[in-house]
């Protein structure tokens, strides 16, 4: 079709780089509420959020976008443009992979409060009359940020997967926007061996880029994780 591969591998990493941070900071948002409740408050709280969460990942992962995908596909919500980069398909698309992303990690970030929650200087708050608020906000939030940055970075070249494999699918970026997966799904797999720069060009591109994440992501880990750096094992 007289396309410029280039151009549209280039574009393909906005769509990508928009939807990958929208949803890892839908993400972030989920976990961080829901592991933090459960590690905090414990008891009922916590049996109940843990067993939504199981049977939340009991749940394939891929299938759960799919159906979500299929079901509301053909909704549009107020105010948000027909299409476009920030189309209701879109956005219907950061909000399941934040969902889904965010429901798994919870639990890392559970086990991080539960940790902090034992540490002496929160039972010391807690004797001065700390309020509930205060505890969360202030003692407990900033001792768990770490992990949540970690958990963000490397939840970033999952999201850009997921959103590559649900394009390709044809279940995610509307046709008429240029993405990593769309490109490997329509011009790629009828034209590869004529043209294998085709595929080459969104597929490496893609590679790179969740290879790139992860690896910062475990470099963020061994950087701010003390117990990786010989400390104490503790957030201060």
């Amino acid at each position: 079709l007289g396309r410029d591969v280039f151009a549209r591998v280039i574009y393909g990493a906005r769509v990508s780089m928009w939807v990958g941070l929208l949803a890892v900071a839908t993400s972030v948002v989920l976990s961080v509420t829901v592991g933090t409740l459960s590690g905090y408050f414990g008891g009922w709280v916590d049996i109940i959020l843990q067993r939504a969460v199981d049977a939340f990942i009991a749940f394939p992962g891929l299938i759960f976008l799919l159906s979500i995908i299929a079901i509301f596909r053909d909704s549009h919500a107020p105010g948000l443009p027909k299409e476009g980069i920030f189309s209701t398909q879109v956005i219907l698309l950061i909000i399941s992979i934040g969902i889904l992303l965010g429901v798994g990690a919870s639990r890392i970030i559970r086990s991080t409060v539960l940790t902090v929650k034992g540490l002496t200087y929160i039972e010391a708050s807690r004797s001065v009359g700390c309020g509930h608020l205060r505890m969360i906000f202030v003692h407990v939030l900033p001792n768990v940020l770490p992990p949540v940055i970690t958990l963000a970075t490397l939840g970033f070249g999952t999201a850009i997967l997921f959103e590559a494999s649900l394009s390709f699918l044809g279940f995610g970026v509307p046709p008429n926007i240029p993405s990593w997966g769309g490109m490997l799904n329509r011009e790629a797999r009828a034209f590869m061996t004529q043209a294998p720069w085709l595929a080459l060009g969104p597929g490496i591109t893609l590679s790179l880029a969740v290879f790139g994440f992860n690896m910062l992501g475990d470099a963020l880990r061994d950087l701010l994780d003390p117990r990786l750096r010989g400390g104490s094992g503790t957030f201060q």
